[in-house]
């Protein structure tokens, strides 16, 4: 007998997450009630498809809904901080996220990763290793694919990898992966967590259940993060750094090199790696790490990761046009992988600024002038986009040369009248896409197509 079946189960917020987690506790057969503050066309056709399936749907709900219930499910996207939701907790109904959920309901082991930057990068890279390695795994969670979504599959896995983010660890209760990841701590989502202290904690909540006998892999710069925030790791711990050679695993120029007892010396050279710069090389050491502590093969797992690209919207080349660089990272979302793109960029050959920067987005409460000396350094001028071009020229303008256009059609074609053979113009927006994009994937998707038009008209 299912632990949810007749439970009477309040499902808040009905994105991919919400949706998932419904359908999960449907096949559990509990009686679930779903909720929604939005009333979109895609909205009302995920309630159509659960009120077939049994479910109670109310869209255009912003408060608790009539009813008793055993249980609340509440998905990533919606803040914990709404005062509604804060009443709903005080009542004492047990609120758990969509994440907690699935794992609750999973039959395998799970390797968990976290981190301002490189997640899913990270998340890929493990599952790619996993599977050359023989194992069966999927890659699930924050990546798009929700764990309630997969885990009736679980019991076919070996390993089940997540990936997870600062929300989806706010509403844990007993989630516990065997292996812990943390990519590395950068202000991020301060609009939700509020300080760069509380997001810490948020991150740091994925060690929160881990035994001595677990493992966590962690930045050394993120530890010392970790450790600052109050937050204690209990578990085993493997340290790496692209900058510190303090670190179990660093970087020593192009190699990656491992102090671990059992384990010294040279793992990889960058060189033979399709991934490139200095924070997918501490993508690729973590990826090493948890390799190591799963006991597979390492020559099976550099083979593996040798092999692996670069994800779509990462530091992507999309053409050259003109003897210009048109290269799409539209995920980047903070300043942190911002910096990251920036110093991927093979600098001029002379030193000189080669870059041309377009910038802006929905802001997510950063300090942007923490950006400016990087952009002195690599930016010879920056085109600034969306509800944040105004603060970003106030920030940046020091530093480098800001222009403010209407939209990112505008920019490409603004930068491409400017560069000049050699440059580099580079989509690395430092905040998020709502303002005027469905998605980050959305925002890319618009810069590679205006990118395909410049070389169309160039090549005719």
């Amino acid at each position: 007998m299912s632990h949810y079946q007749d439970k009477t189960v309040l499902v808040i917020g009905l994105g991919v997450s919400g949706r998932a987690a419904a359908e999960l506790l449907l096949r559990q057969q509990a009686k679930v009630v779903a909720v929604d503050s939005g009333d979109s066309p895609g909205l009302r056709e995920s309630a159509d498809a659960l009120r077939a399936l049994g479910a109670v749907v109310k869209l255009g709900v912003g408060g608790v809904p009539e009813g008793t219930f055993d249980l609340g499910v509440i998905s990533p996207g919606v803040p914990l901080e709404q005062p509604w939701i804060q009443s709903l907790i005080a009542t004492g109904l047990p609120l758990i996220g969509e994440m907690e959920l699935g794992y609750s309901e999973s039959k395998c082991l799970s390797v968990a990763i976290t981190g301002t930057d490189g997640k899913t990068t990270t998340t890929r890279l493990v599952e790619h290793m996993l599977r050359a390695a023989g194992r069966r795994t999927i890659a699930a969670g924050n990546i798009g694919l929700p764990l309630c979504a997969v885990a009736d599959q679980t019991r076919e896995l070996d390993v089940l990898v997540v990936e997870a983010s600062s929300f989806q660890l706010q509403s844990i209760r007993f989630f516990r992966p065997i292996i812990a990841v943390l990519t590395n701590l950068a202000p991020d989502h301060l609009d939700r967590h509020g300080t760069m202290e509380a997001y810490a904690r948020a991150k740091g909540r994925i060690f929160e259940n881990q035994q001595p006998f677990d493992w966590a892999i962690v930045q050394l710069e993120a530890l010392r993060q970790l450790e600052a925030a109050g937050v204690k790791v209990p578990s085993k711990c493997i340290t790496f750094s692209a900058s510190d050679p303090s670190a179990d695993l660093h970087l020593d120029r192009t190699l990656l090199v491992s102090r671990l007892t059992g384990w010294e010396g040279p793992l990889l050279d960058m060189e033979k790696c399709r991934l490139k710069g200095p924070h997918n090389a501490e993508n690729l050491m973590a990826a090493l790490a948890v390799g190591k502590t799963l006991r597979l093969p390492l020559e099976a797992t550099v083979q593996a990761v040798q092999a692996f690209e670069s994800l779509a919207h990462r530091c992507e080349p999309v053409r050259e046009v003109g003897g210009v660089t048109y290269i799409n990272d539209s995920k980047s979302t903070s300043l942190h992988s911002l910096m990251a793109a920036i110093r991927a960029v093979p600098p001029a050959s002379e030193g000189r600024p080669n870059i041309w920067l377009i910038a802006g987005g929905k802001s997510k409460g950063l300090d942007y002038h923490d950006a400016g000396p990087v952009l002195a350094q690599r930016v010879k001028g920056a085109l600034l986009i969306g509800e944040t071009r105004e603060r970003l020229r106030a920030a940046w303008s020091l530093f480098t040369p800001c222009s403010l256009t209407g939209s990112l059609l505008e920019a490409v074609r603004e930068a491409a009248r400017r560069a000049v053979p050699g440059d580099v113009v580079l989509l690395s927006p430092a905040c998020s896409s709502f303002d005027q994009f469905q998605n980050y994937q959305h925002r890319g998707d618009v810069f590679r197509q205006a990118v395909m038009e410049l070389a169309d008209v160039s090549n005719p």
